[in-house]
């Protein structure tokens, strides 16, 4: 089973399309249009994007040079109470330049319209209805509330952003958790500028681009007014009847998948100056990245750690042993401010002596130490779940840095801002598909994230059935790497009584005793293992003087987690995990088994997923062994009716049941 459509994307090809040449503007609203009382493309929407319009257009200072203005215009009906949510409108902007002026954005034409007695009723928002906050010291937001918005209501509003940043233009969403009727943007670029559109989401759109004239009037140094002509590419891009993204189980990141194009800068060739390369290649990004002060300079910064690494390691043999030395020694220091960057912020020498940093000054420090250590050590760029996932090359698709160490030509992958980490098990949102290693020249290659050993989690169960079909019996649960990493992260803030009260609720009302766990908050290298007793009333169901068994107890699936009609997004499990269950079970004197369930055995054609159930009968004794595994962490939508008919049949299985009768 190949993968073959992780995320949908394509370049944008320029066509000479015709575009659609209905008017679509604010204030044009109808009765008809607050007549209706459903959206026609979707009967079950709350509410609709009537048109969502937008355009991209440059000015010119003679202090700032080009400045890109974002203009935005939105027409929303509402269907139903549950799109009342729509009245409330954020946008964030972005205002943590070094040497940019922040972003500005003002909302302007936001109004609210009614049937009333047969007549439309206009209701503008007042400056009351808006406000704006900081978010951080990177955003801010600013937030507006259309007024007298009720069922059947229609709201518009527009805004625009100007910002000096040039580099990425504001993602253009044009898919919604409700159906967008239609949309348009237009991007007006100086021929100085080349930026690559990228399309996400398998959207149909009708596109074209073509050459224009262009020109700018600005005020010199002497407060004389001068001008520029040039060359623009003016480029259109439109669609219609876009149906709304449907939230789907076992999904990385639902913003990767949802319609949106995107522009990032590829080259800016300003004349009478040297060409200047943003992102053609991977190698581009890389050297770009690495060139950057806050990157490969920071890199370099390691006189003030010598002493230290000296101190730990410097009668220490073992590259192995060093590592997890220095690895455990930052990671007990340094403390994540919760930041994600590949950039330093404060810089190393300072994030160490605060002993508080970003992502990319903690794993900084970790890789300066290592290489002090003997260790060979790199920066990895990585692109968190939340992030998305940089198909093609691109800068900011990255957010996050972790480190690779290269000992006996084996690599084990390191992020010391975590503290339940530790060496090749990174923190669940960056093991996403792939990272770029740059090494110390500021050259790159590819690199896989995706643990390549499955992670297991075996359960282990001795139990006694007495004549009133109560059980007890004793229980061994062993997590290893990354489901023993969830575990923790799950639990370790828990008390053992809150842990145990949601365990025998989740196991059908156990009651639980003895109960101990082995490393669970230190030896983090070894699995998580979980040992009690327990007992139940009403486990097992008896009719007739027979007792009924699901082969898996407590453990039994009842529900498809697959159940809708039809799959947009990849399935994402997270990783490979093998899940083994062994049952062993004494029945009461005075029975006998009169039947047990034919033994399963379920796989796909390459054997990506597979499930077994297996029964041994000897006397008075059952043993049960159930193994699932999940070789593969992504499955692509088209494998989606596999899945859900490989669980259905699991569920079939599990349900079958073994059947004891007295004697």
């Amino acid at each position: 089973m190949k993968f073959k459509s992780l995320v949908i994307v394509a370049f944008l090809i320029f066509s000479n399309l015709k575009i659609n040449a209905q008017n679509y503007e604010l204030e044009k609203v109808t009765i008809a249009e607050l007549q209706e009382k459903v959206c026609p493309q979707d009967t079950a929407a709350p509410a609709a994007i009537l048109f969502k319009k937008a355009r991209t257009f440059f000015t010119f200072t003679r202090d700032a040079g080009f400045s890109a203005n974002h203009v935005y215009e939105f027409k929303i009906k509402i269907y139903k109470k549950e799109g009342l949510s729509w009245a409330d409108q954020k946008v964030r902007f972005y205002i943590g330049y070094e040497n940019l002026q922040e972003d500005r954005l003002e909302f302007s034409n936001a109004a609210t319209y009614n049937l009333e007695n047969g007549k439309i009723v206009k209701t503008k928002l007042d400056n009351q209805g808006s406000f704006k906050k900081k978010i951080n010291e990177y955003w801010k937001e600013k937030t507006i509330t259309l007024p007298n918005v009720k069922v059947g209501s229609i709201i518009e509003y527009k805004y625009i952003l100007k910002t000096e940043n040039i580099v990425k233009f504001p993602d253009f969403d044009i898919q919604y958790d409700i159906p967008l009727n239609y949309f348009y943007y237009k991007t007006e670029i100086p021929e100085f500028y080349i930026y690559k559109p990228i399309l996400i989401g398998n959207i149909p759109l009708e596109s074209e681009s073509k050459f224009a004239n262009g020109g700018q009037s600005f005020e010199n140094e002497y407060n004389q007014t001068n001008s520029i002509t040039y060359k623009q590419i003016n480029s259109f891009y439109s669609g219609k009847d876009i149906p709304a993204i449907k939230e789907e189980p076992y999904v990385d990141n639902f913003e990767n998948y949802k319609g949106t194009i995107k522009h990032e800068l590829e080259r800016v060739r300003l004349p009478e100056q040297p060409v200047k390369d943003y992102a053609l290649t991977w190698e581009g990004v890389a050297t770009t990245i690495f060139k950057d002060s806050h990157f490969g300079t920071e890199l370099n910064e390691n006189s003030f750690l010598i002493e230290d690494v000296r101190r730990l390691v410097d009668k220490v043999e073992s590259k192995t042993e060093r590592m997890n030395l220095i690895f455990t020694y930052v990671q007990n220091r340094m403390n994540w401010n919760e930041t994600n960057d590949y950039y330093t912020d404060k810089g190393v020498k300072k994030a160490y002596a605060d002993q508080t940093g970003n992502v990319a000054e903690i794993n900084f420090i970790l890789i300066s130490m290592l290489r002090l250590g003997g260790i060979d050590a790199n920066p990895v760029l990585v692109s968190t779940v939340e992030n998305g996932r940089p198909v093609y090359p691109t800068r900011t698709g990255f957010n996050y840095v972790i480190a690779a160490a290269e000992i006996d030509g084996k690599q084990i992958l390191l992020d010391a801002t975590h503290k339940l980490t530790v060496p090749d098990i990174l923190p669940l949102n960056v093991i996403t598909w792939k990272g770029r290693l740059i090494k110390k020249d500021g050259t790159s290659s590819e690199i896989n994230l995706e643990p390549l050993k499955a992670s297991r989690e075996n359960f282990a169960y001795s139990i006694k059935i007495d004549e009133q079909a109560k059980i007890s019996g004793q229980a061994r649960i062993y997590h290893t790497d990354y489901d023993a990493y969830t575990f923790r992260v799950n639990n370790n803030t828990k008390t053992q009584d809150n842990y145990l009260e949601k365990l025998e609720e989740e196991l059908g009302a156990l009651s639980i005793s003895n109960y101990k766990i082995e490393n669970q908050k230190s030896n983090l290298n070894e699995g998580v293992l979980e040992t009690f007793s327990f007992t139940s009333n009403d486990q097992l169901e008896t009719i007739g003087g027979k007792i009924f068994i699901n082969p898996l107890m407590f453990y039994t699936r009842n529900k498809n987690p697959f159940s809708q009609e039809k799959r947009q997004m990849p399935i994402y499990f997270g990783y490979k995990n093998q899940e083994r269950f062994i049952f062993n079970i004494e029945i009461p004197e005075g029975y006998e088994i009169e039947s047990v369930p034919k033994a399963v055995k379920i796989s796909s054609v390459d054997n990506e997923i597979s499930y077994s159930l297996n029964f041994s009968v000897n006397a008075n004794k059952i043993q049960i062994g159930s193994v699932k595994e999940i070789n593969n962490s992504t499955f692509a939508p088209e494998d989606y009716e596999m899945l859900k008919e490989f669980f259905q049949k699991i569920i079939v299985s599990q349900n079958e049941k073994i059947v004891l009768k007295k004697i």
